[in-house]
């Protein structure tokens, strides 16, 4: 089998990867365990000496590492550069605070000691989406090699060119090889990765049906499973909202990456005192997008990563307004480019509502009062994220309370931080990345007694 790297934009091939056969399967899992049984016993200083060499090093290459996701996936180059500088930030991060994070816990009993340790639990396999090549493989490796373990990257057969980078970058930085290994195989090969006993857990970003497959063979095997999956998010502007910001952080919640992302505002649903003047300013602003080519500094939006799912996304829409929902702008596709559209009338029954539309969509609902528009944000079976805008605060925070979600952001678009927990609810998936509660996912809590 041989993978291909293809341009989403002038659709020619840019590259092609082999797959690995079985053998090479085995000496992949047999290099990454042989680098734990070493790394594990490295102090934590020289881990991180090692992952603040690997961020110098992605600052440095950040162009060339750039280049190859717009290439590869059709993100902007400017886009792709403020990728690569989150992936640096996220190692300083944990180079700095893994240390205290996993400092052993003292708890008081009848023993002489007693304390809880966190020990690495050896090789994880992450698999990983094309949508974010770089910033969605760092969140798990900075804090997986930092914990003591090795990273197994089986990254999204389209951005392979970026995969390899990665590998290449924590060769440079001075970590020993197989701390960090990546592994191209297809789905039919995945099964006898995972039941190997030398993968200790898989944590996966994708698709609810990724997520399900993978999960169900995690649990055949036992092994532990972190699922960050689809997401529609919410987008609620309640009826004290500033205009100006609710217009600004929307236009950037949903259009960002070309709407290909699971946290992106997905449904907006505002209060009616709002919606006229609301959706006026968003027309206004979504004409003035500029998609088209990616390398282009001109342009806001790039294509989709694939033809398929530009095509998956067109069939959203147009069902969507078969069902009622109001074509106001946009909604028209030239290969994988997708025009910037704007959906109103929005309810329940519509995939613009039900499901997740990965791509430049913004789909608009209007709510009689504050609490309709949470009861509305509720009524999905994601519960990855939500923002709430208001002039109030506190007033959001009270409904925050009510929500379903993983996460809620108050007058700011929901995004991903290293030093707060990520993950969602329901049919988003489950366990947490980033923060403190990120990196203990991933090592075994040991409870030591000594009398």
């Amino acid at each position: 089998m041989t993978f291909q790297s293809i341009n989403p934009y002038s659709q020619q091939v840019i590259d092609t990867h082999p797959s690995l056969d079985d053998q090479g399967i085995e000496n992949t899992l047999r290099g990454c365990d042989e680098a734990f049984q070493q790394w594990r016993k490295v102090p934590y200083p020289e881990r991180a000496k090692s992952l603040l060499k690997l961020a110098v090093l992605l600052r440095e290459q950040k162009k060339q590492l750039a280049l190859t996701a717009t290439r590869e996936m059709g993100k902007t180059l400017g886009e792709a550069e403020a990728e690569v500088e989150k992936c640096a930030w996220v190692c300083e991060y944990y180079a700095e605070h893994a240390a205290d994070f996993l400092k052993d816990e003292v708890i008081a009993t009848d023993a002489s000691r007693s304390f809880v340790r966190y020990d690495p639990i050896g090789t994880v396999l992450a698999i990983m989406p094309w949508n974010f090549p770089y910033w969605q493989v760092f969140r798990f490796a900075a804090p997986a090699v930092m914990a003591g373990n090795c990273g197994l990257l089986k990254h999204a057969p389209t951005v392979l060119g970026c995969a390899n980078h990665m590998k290449r970058l924590f060769l440079e930085a001075g970590f020993p090889k197989g701390v960090f290994e990546t592994l191209h195989v297809g789905v039919d090969q995945m099964e006898q990765v995972i039941a190997d006993p030398r993968i200790k857990a898989v944590t996966l970003t994708g698709s609810g049906r990724a997520g399900r497959s993978v999960a169900a063979l995690a649990g055949k095997y036992l092994k532990k499973t972190v699922m960050e999956l689809g997401g529609s998010n919410g987008f609620v502007v309640l009826a004290d909202a500033d205009l100006d910001a609710a217009v600004d952080t929307g236009m950037q919640a949903r259009f960002m990456n070309a709407g290909q992302s699971c946290i992106a505002a997905k449904r907006f649903i505002v209060h009616k005192d709002l919606a006229g003047a609301y959706q006026a300013r968003l027309l206004e602003r979504i004409k003035a997008l500029k998609f088209g080519d990616p390398e282009d500094p001109e342009t806001d939006l790039g294509p989709l990563a694939r033809v398929d799912l530009a095509e998956q996304l067109e069939k959203q829409v147009q069902e969507s307004v078969k069902a009622g929902a109001k074509l106001v702008h946009g909604g028209t596709r030239d290969k994988a480019l997708f025009a910037p559209t704007l959906l109103s009338n929005i309810g329940p029954g519509m995939p613009a509502f039900d499901e997740e539309l990965f791509g430049p969509v913004l789909s608009l609902m209007v709510a009689d009062s504050d609490e309709e528009a949470i009861r509305l944000a509720n009524s999905t079976s994601f519960g990855l994220g939500l923002s709430i805008m208001s002039s109030n605060p506190d007033r959001a925070l009270e409904l925050a309370r009510l929500t379903d979600d993983g996460a809620v952001f108050v007058n700011e678009l929901v995004k991903s931080d290293p030093r707060l927990p990520f993950g969602g609810t329901k049919e988003s998936g489950y366990g947490r990345e980033l923060s403190q509660h990120g990196i203990r996912e991933f090592v075994n809590a040991k409870t030591i007694y000594v009398k």
